[in-house]
């Protein structure tokens, strides 16, 4: 599997359980009134999904199968570098 590709499993993966979270909070717990706008359920959400990236590569530190399964699904490597994409 290529970089690019890994890269974009380590992205979207917090990414998507970062929501999924949010998620659930606004629907099995989290009272949020009905006036409350959609840039603050928005911001949640980013809130959300950047405190589970920052924990699951902390995680990844200390336990790196741990912090694989949290960061990439098991993914058993991370990109040997980040290229920039040319426009």
């Amino acid at each position: 599997m290529n970089d690019y590709i890994v890269s974009l499993i380590r992205t979207w993966v917090p990414i998507g359980i970062g929501n999924a979270l949010a998620w659930l909070a606004l629907h099995y717990g989290v009272v949020v009134d009905a006036d409350a706008s959609t840039k603050l359920k928005l911001g949640a959400a980013a809130a959300v999904v950047a405190g589970y990236y920052a924990l699951a590569l902390a995680v990844e530190r200390r336990w790196p199968g741990v912090g694989r399964f949290l960061v990439a699904l098991g993914l058993q490597r991370t990109p040997a570098t980040y290229d920039k994409v040319a426009r």
